[in-house]
């Protein structure tokens, strides 16, 4: 496997769940600072221009959402999702989506204060969102119970950005959450690799 990455970016993700599931893979730097993200060669891996991407034996993946739920399908002993035909098999799916359908809609609804219909906002309201998050954590310590998943990857990686911006209030759900993502040995390891860039 290759992860096409950058460091200080939504390729974190990648890296933690792909630590999260022991899985042998290489690195490959996208300086997206100076351009190579949008270069010729990069853009045929992912026409978006953005990282993190993903080759798995000629198989690309874009969208760290996607690279999460492959790399969990392709590794099962790690147990990072629940079993096909399980019935929490949904509840992973819709945490899984949920940050990149719902959290960062609604953060780039606060930070650029868009005032828009909940009606018809697919994220509904920033409000909504946060609340909503709020309520799911309560009980823990992961976002389905008992069982950590790649959703906690995507989940935990926005809720705990959010707080180190200010973008998300420091409920207590929300430091519990955070804190049980940052004790991880794989979160820790993944961090570590973010902070040295290579």
């Amino acid at each position: 496997m290759k992860l096409y990455w950058a460091p200080k970016t939504r390729a974190m993700s990648a890296v933690w769940v792909l630590e999260e599931a022991g899985a042998q893979y290489e690195r490959s730097l996208i300086d997206i600072r100076a351009g190579a993200q949008m270069t010729a060669a990069y853009r045929a891996i992912n026409p978006m221009g953005k990282v993190p991407a993903l080759e798995d034996d000629g198989t690309i993946v874009t969208e760290a959402a996607a690279i999460c739920a492959h790399v969990a399908d392709r590794f099962p002993a790690a147990s990072l999702a629940p079993p096909i035909g399980d019935s929490a098999r949904g509840a992973f799916y819709r945490w899984l989506v949920f940050e990149p359908g719902c959290i960062e809609p609604a953060f780039m609804q606060k930070h650029i204060g868009l005032e828009v219909d909940s009606v018809t906002a697919a994220w509904g309201s920033y409000d909504r969102v946060i609340d909503t998050l709020d309520t799911a954590l309560a009980t823990g310590p992961w976002i389905l119970g008992e069982n950590f998943t790649a959703a906690d990857v995507m989940i935990g990686g926005a809720v705990r950005f959010g707080m180190a911006i200010g973008m998300i209030e420091r409920r207590a759900s929300f430091a519990a959450y955070v804190s049980h993502c940052e004790g991880r040995p794989a979160f820790q390891r993944a961090l570590l690799i973010d902070e040295r860039g290579v």
